[in-house]
């Protein structure tokens, strides 16, 4: 019997398939949130979704480097991904083991001593194509092989949410959205809906969050609220490990500070004293899609779902993100 005690119990059978169920042990209550806060920093940067890119997370200590003061970092979830070989999973490890993290639902299912139906762990909505949801549990499995007992103890131990102090703002930093591990109402379609107004009023009053910082549903997006329970930012870096745009080769990561930015913003806004920017992460390309092919050639499941977005980013535009 493996020695390692999942932390994360079945509990009941899931009515989506694979990939898109959302575990019970995924949801949690937004007044979790509204605890003291578990650190405080002047600058906090947010890296969600690195995939197990290690040329960004050089870019991402690169740019720290330059701050005036140094800047707190969170791994905010699934920056395991693309790692599905021994070497290359321990690499990653060694490097995020220096941060402070949350897992995501990548790292939770990485986790599991016993596969309960999850999947991936995405919960994709169901405009995500089937081959797509597929893949990605076959990708999901491919890692939980490569993950040594000691890795798997490691990120099952990770918290689900952590909440920072930066100047006057109470800053929840969550890998989905307030309510789950892999919720998807942070995504900016869902910000874009007028009838998510009421929960997002809900949201706010029982966290007592004013920022939001949040990645999973992979596609960058910033927005602002006025709501009947205060004022609420939402800023989702998408994906730190590979381009959030059309046409472009960068990622993005969430950047949080009482000071401005030595860094020059892709945009952002000004809050009490506090700017909050997504910033640029721009990493060596060649170096990741060479050592992405080596393990993922042509016709392999991550090659079919992400090679495209890897070389040439998504469909979505940076004015979508900015809300412009």
């Amino acid at each position: 019997m493996n020695a390692l005690v999942s932390p994360f119990p079945l509990a009941g059978k899931y009515v989506k398939e694979a990939g898109r169920a959302c575990p019970r042990d995924y949801i949690y209550s937004p007044a979790e949130l509204a605890r003291a806060a578990d650190f405080a920093a002047d600058s906090l940067y947010v890296v969600g979704g690195i995939y197990g890119n290690l040329a960004a997370l050089d870019s991402v200590e690169a740019l720290a480097a330059q701050e005036r003061v140094p800047a707190t970092i969170v791994m905010n979830g699934d920056f395991h991904w693309f790692d599905s070989e021994p070497e290359w999973f321990a690499a990653i490890e060694h490097r995020l083991s220096l941060y402070r993290a949350l897992r995501g639902n990548v790292e939770t299912e990485i986790a599991r001593v016993d596969d309960v139906g999850a999947g991936c762990g995405c919960a994709y909505p169901d405009s995500v194509n089937e081959d797509v949801v597929r893949r990605s549990n076959t990708i999901l499995r491919e890692l939980r092989v490569n993950a040594s007992t000691a890795a798997r103890n490691r990120l099952g131990a990770l918290p689900m949410h952590l909440v920072a102090q930066i100047g006057e703002l109470r800053v929840a930093v969550v890998h989905g959205d307030p309510a789950s591990l892999a919720g998807w109402r942070f995504a900016h379609d869902m910000l874009d809906d007028p009838g998510q107004l009421r929960w997002f009023n809900a949201m706010r009053e029982a966290s007592r969050a004013d920022v939001f910082a949040c990645t999973h549903t992979c596609l960058a997006v910033l927005r602002d609220f006025q709501l009947t329970a205060g004022r609420m930012t939402v800023i989702n870096n998408g994906s730190a490990g590979m381009p959030n745009f059309a046409g472009s080769r960068f990622g993005v990561i969430t950047r949080i500070s009482i000071m401005t930015s030595p860094h020059q913003p892709l945009y952002g806004l000004v809050r009490d004293g506090v700017h909050i920017d997504a910033l640029p992460l721009v990493y060596d390309h060649d170096a990741f899609a060479g050592r992405f092919l080596a393990r993922w050639p042509q016709n392999s499941p991550a090659h079919l779902s992400y090679y495209g977005r890897i070389t040439g980013g998504p469909a979505y535009t940076l004015a979508q993100a900015a809300g412009r």
